[in-house]
């Protein structure tokens, strides 16, 4: 009688992946072509909405025109609503809506709290947060819309508006388009987070100082913006124009968002992840037939 040959045992499945790392990976806004190309232009027409005193050539009509701001203010609003259409056509879904929505609220809501008062603005802490966690395409419609909600809450609606829609939509795409080594988790990002959050919280103030700045002095003030004068002048009076105007306001902001960061960043974080793996923007929504009716699965 021979012994048989040992039977070897199946080789473990790889099985699936693990979900944690697939949703990581899912974002509820993935950028085209098309979405990358509004962005771009809506962009590009923010810098020249902004620079325009620096950018005109001192012998152009532009650069004596103090109409021009009233202009881009028209304008803005348009290329922002075309940048919005476009990314919904392109991947904004139904699931990333109703985050959209709620995300919207909560930054509009806010606003309020902080009133801009010595620039203590919480809106800051949760725009950097989510555009991290969701995404660059997700993050500017975020920033824009909160920033557009809170006007209406606040009465803050003017032709300023469109300026501070835009700079929130990049400060919010920016937060999304930060280095996202798996690794970098914990105490790291939280600091990569709060270094962000204190840049673009003195950057916002800066750039929107740059909107009013043309007409908002008298012209014969040291700092009011001069047409026809060389680059270099006007960059000195508008940084004198900056540091009386808002600076003592907006590192108050940056070392505000900052410090919310480092506190509460962890906690938000991993709530917003959380509600992303459960939301499951890469998965399809399919519809069976249950007992009582049709029953939705994802």
């Amino acid at each position: 009688m021979t012994a048989r040959p040992p039977v070897p045992s199946p080789a473990p499945s790889p099985g699936p992946a693990r979900p944690a790392r697939a949703a990581r990976a899912a974002r509820p806004v993935r950028l085209g072509p098309r979405s990358i190309a509004a962005l771009v232009l809506v962009s590009a027409v923010g810098v020249v909405g902004f620079g325009w005193p620096l950018l005109a050539a001192p012998d152009s009509s532009l650069a004596h025109a103090q109409d021009a701001p009233w202009l881009f203010a028209a304008l803005l609003p348009l290329l922002i609503a075309v940048v919005m259409a476009t990314v919904s056509d392109t991947g904004l879904d139904a699931k990333a809506i109703a985050m959209l929505g709620v995300l919207t609220a909560a930054g509009a809501a806010l606003r309020p709290l902080g009133a801009g008062t010595a620039g203590l603005e919480p809106m800051f802490f949760l725009m950097v947060l989510s555009g991290r966690v969701l995404g660059p395409g997700f993050g500017f419609v975020l920033g824009s819309l909160s920033m557009f909600a809170s006007a209406l809450l606040t009465g803050g609606v003017g032709p300023w508006l469109p300026f501070q829609m835009l700079t929130m939509g990049w400060v919010t795409m920016g937060a999304g388009l930060l280095p996202r080594p798996e690794t970098l988790r914990g105490r790291g990002e939280l600091l990569l987070l709060a270094a962000y959050g204190a840049a673009t919280g003195i950057a916002y103030g800066f750039i929107m100082n740059m909107s009013g700045w043309p007409y908002e002095l008298d012209p014969s003030s040291n700092a009011a913006f001069q047409p026809g004068a060389p680059l270099y002048e006007n960059l000195a009076r508008f940084g004198a124009y900056w540091v009386v105007r808002s600076a003592g306001w907006d590192l108050s902001r940056a070392v505000f968002t900052a410090v919310l960061t480092l506190a509460l960043g962890r906690p938000v974080l991993l709530a917003l992840r959380r509600a992303s793996r459960r939301t499951a923007f890469g998965a399809p929504v399919t519809f069976t037939p249950g007992g009582g009716g049709d029953r939705g699965q994802m």
